[in-house]
């Protein structure tokens, strides 16, 4: 049994499409592997990082987010690695070529490297935390963390699957080579712009 009522339902419920639909690490890749590879082939990227979060979330209510509460400095670690590996991938986005079905110099993510990509996303991260702080009531909290995770479950697929959807329907604008290079150039731009936060918040000392 939870403790949730139909009013902080609904507002974790908007809290999870507001965060979920706004650009971010897992937006803009999707968006550029719809674009470069097609939905059938990103459709496991997608389920990844769907499905990737909804556990990260009920791990994080659970107890992972007290071990960094009690340890501030793995957050540090954490935010530096996920940096740099988001970093790696912008370079990887910039210097795809060619729209493909999954095969030829690139490919999409796999399940598993989407599902793990959540643990070093730093929006991710961010919530995952704010909603386990904010909509998780203590009265039988156990029981509401599952209920915050199942939430963004179902309102995080849809979200993703849009922004691949949109950067399937951008493929026919993409046939030429210098207009793919220059949507792959510009995504991997926005993938790094979205690292200002975590920069900041470094160089901040938060």
């Amino acid at each position: 049994m939870t403790s949730f009522t139909p009013e902080l339902f609904a507002a974790l419920a908007l809290f999870a499409f507001v965060s979920s639909i706004t650009p971010g690490p897992n937006n803009t890749m999707l968006m550029a592997s719809g674009a470069n590879f097609g939905f059938r082939a990103t459709a496991p990227h997608l389920l990844g990082v769907g499905l990737g979060f909804g556990v990260m979330v009920a791990a994080v209510g659970l107890g992972l987010g007290g071990i960094f509460a009690a340890y501030p400095q793995l957050h540090t670690v954490l935010a530096v690695a996920g940096a740099a590996y988001l970093l790696w991938l912008a370079w990887k986005i910039a210097t795809a070529q060619g729209l493909s079905a999954g095969q030829g110099s690139g490919r999409p993510f796999t399940f598993l490297q989407a599902a793990a990509f959540q643990w070093v996303n730093p929006k991710a991260w961010a919530m995952a935390l704010g909603a386990v702080t904010a909509y998780a009531p203590r009265e039988n909290y156990v029981a509401n963390v599952l209920v915050v995770s199942a939430v963004f479950l179902a309102v995080n697929l849809p979200c993703v699957a849009s922004w691949t959807g949109f950067g399937v329907a951008l493929r026919r604008f993409l046939e030429r080579p210098a207009a793919l290079r220059a949507f792959n150039i510009g995504m991997a731009l926005l993938l790094a712009a979205s690292l200002i936060p975590v920069v900041l918040g470094l160089l901040g000392g938060g």
